[in-house]
């Protein structure tokens, strides 16, 4: 969309979503383990999952515009359904914030190679 002199690969997005599910499971599970006072990083891992999950079943990376497209209407939904966590509100917080930062990522067609653990 915006940096036409960089091509859009659909196939390093749907890399990049699954690297992220997978450590978004790892984060949830080493949070669980401390305790109470991880909660808040419980809640930012299973939003960062969340999201993973919503975008890998509808399949639309293929393409810039159908994943923009997706990622504008996760954004605009009123709630978004999860067992498990701890604070409802700050998980959807988490979950808008996630939207939003691959809203930026794919506008810019920038980040999606970078698919180490910790970011």
């Amino acid at each position: 969309m915006s940096n036409p002199s960089k091509a859009w690969d659909g196939e390093l997005v749907r890399k990049w979503l699954e690297r992220r599910f997978e450590a978004s499971k790892l984060d949830q599970a080493a949070a669980d383990r401390r305790g109470y006072e991880a909660q808040d990083e419980y809640d930012k891992a299973a939003a960062e999952e969340w999201v993973c999950r919503a975008l890998q079943a509808a399949d639309c990376a293929t393409d810039q515009a159908s994943f923009a497209k997706r990622l504008k209407e996760l954004i605009g939904q009123e709630d978004y359904p999860a067992t498990g966590i701890n604070d409802d509100t700050r998980f959807e917080r988490h979950v808008r914030g996630q939207l939003r930062k691959l809203a930026r990522m794919t506008k810019a067609n920038e980040g999606f190679e970078k698919t180490l653990r910790y970011q």
